[in-house]
């Protein structure tokens, strides 16, 4: 019979496996910005070597007396969880924040399942499985409940000693709070799992209804609303890029681009802005919802997802437009446009709204998002581990996307262009940018108040046919609602002109 050992040499055991395998990213990031060669920075180094081994080990402690085996398959699944958080964070460099939480809740299997490769498997295999299996099958002596208390007693007492000589190291921690506990595991995603389920149910989850609004005129107008997804601006030649990848739209004319900043750096977030009459944070009626009870014929299209509730008649998500649907288009963000143009001529109202959610632009694969001849750079990456592939090749793969983005605006403008009678307009604005490897930092996420500019700078493009727009020196999310307002002619306590970018 195998012998059996402690409960407490059991989880001293399991959380300095916990520390070797899963803090390389922490601790990377406390070296890169702390001191190390000032006592003041080894202590702060050493007193979170041993803060991160004493901490799950008082946390471990508890669940696997109170628990026995229900505690170890929770272990497990936190070895489990942690192998594939660590995977994000040391190939993507991503931190496990609430709303890198709200991502993975946000996240369809379409999105999901572009990460899959053999790096991720080795992972869930060697810092996930294989733990599980040393835990099931380790037999555990159980202290007697005043063993249990006298150990997990002593057990806090190094924390609070350890907590008490870094005080003068508080605002550093304050300052890189975001960091350190979107690093430490399994803290980062049990916390902010609870966190993000905490102000889900907090939210406003049926739509603060907005005053009434009214269409002033009967003038036949349209606008095509196109969101735009992981794109930055830095990209964009039109942006003065020095790569051409706006061919089409910068000899187009009536074209106009914007400087402009996204709310978030997350689809969900960035979308509910986009959508928003203001960034107040509540759960306000949202553009097409608006329109729609006005009276405005509302479209949606998607190949994404992540928007807040749509409620309208007219809504197609990617199974739905891939169901009759033949063609190369059928594969790629071109299955928006398909009857376009018929789908405005067929309406009977005087005011159309059309958008379209895109997912052009998002990766990690991103040569998988645009058609074989929009290959226009060349070598382009291949691989979920963006890591591994060379800027150039990571950086033509992505430009590649930018290049079929510029395609699909032109070919929305050319059919606005082809109708008699119609005040059309094309607007085109991203949700977020996207990081490709500047600073080590991969695809987006992170929280605003610590990102880079290129997950945040976004392309705002404007096509009319009346050529009336404003020259603004920067733009944001929030001016769409109100210049869509503005251009279809709907009157609305909230509309606030000076935001739209239309009128001179």
């Amino acid at each position: 019979m195998k012998e059996k050992i402690s409960l407490s040499k059991f989880t001293l055991i399991i959380s300095t496996l916990n520390f070797l395998l899963f803090h390389y990213g922490f601790f990377n990031f406390v070296f890169e910005n702390i001191d190390t060669k000032s006592f003041n920075g080894i202590l702060m180094i050493v007193s979170l070597l041993i803060l991160m081994v004493i901490a799950n080990f008082f946390a471990f402690y508890l669940v696997l007396f109170l628990t026995r085996i229900v505690g170890k398959i929770l272990l497990s699944i936190t070895f489990l969880l942690s192998a594939i958080s660590v995977f994000f964070i040391n190939t993507y460099s991503i931190i496990v924040d609430e709303s890198m939480i709200g991502n993975v809740f946000n996240t369809n299997y379409e999105e999901s399942s572009s990460f899959f490769s053999f790096k991720l498997i080795l992972y869930i295999l060697f810092m996930g499985i294989l733990p599980c299996i040393f835990i099931f099958k380790t037999k555990i002596e159980y202290p007697t409940v005043k063993q249990f208390f006298k150990t997990w007693g002593l057990s806090l007492l190094p924390i609070l000693l350890l907590v008490g000589i870094n005080a003068q190291n508080v605002l550093w921690i304050d300052k890189n709070s975001k960091y350190l506990g979107g690093l430490a595991m399994p803290w980062a995603y049990s916390v902010n799992t609870a966190l993000y389920f905490v102000h889900k149910a907090q939210e406003n989850r049926e739509e603060i209804p907005l005053p009434d609004a009214q269409i002033l005129n009967n003038e036949k107008s349209v606008v095509v609303l196109v969101i735009g997804e992981s794109a930055r601006s830095q990209n964009f030649s039109l942006y003065g890029y020095e790569k051409n990848t706006n061919p089409l739209l910068s000899q187009t004319e009536g074209v106009t681009h914007f400087p402009a900043t996204s709310c978030a750096t997350y689809t969900t977030a960035g979308v509910k802005c986009i959508l928003s009459h203001n960034d107040s944070g509540d759960l306000y009626e949202i553009l097409p919802n608006y329109l729609d009870r006005t009276g405005v014929d509302v479209i949606w299209k998607s190949t994404n997802s992540g928007e807040p509730p749509v409620k309208i008649e007219k809504y197609f998500n990617g199974n739905d437009l891939r169901k009759d649907c033949e063609g190369e288009d059928c594969g790629y963000d071109g299955i928006l446009l398909k009857n376009l143009k018929e789908d405005i001529l067929g309406s009977t109202k005087d005011k159309i709204l059309i958008i379209l959610h895109t997912s052009t632009s998002h990766g990690p694969l991103y040569n998988t998002k645009y058609p074989i001849e929009f290959e226009k750079f060349s070598p382009v990456c291949t691989s979920v581990e963006l890591g591994n592939c060379t800027p150039t090749e990571l950086i033509n793969a992505y430009d590649n996307t930018i290049v079929y983005t510029d395609y699909l605006l032109h070919k929305v403008i050319s059919e606005l262009q082809d109708l008699e009678g119609y005040k059309s307009s094309m607007i085109y604005i991203s949700d977020h940018g996207e990081s490709l490897g500047e600073k080590n930092l991969y695809m987006h996420g992170l929280p605003m108040s610590i990102a880079p500019k290129e997950q945040y700078e976004i392309p705002f493009i404007v096509w009319t046919n009346n050529g009336k727009t404003k020259t603004l020196k920067s733009a944001n999310q929030g001016c769409i609602f109100h210049s869509v307002l503005d251009f279809l002619s709907i009157g609305s306590p909230v509309l606030e002109k000076e935001l739209s970018v239309f009128g001179k």
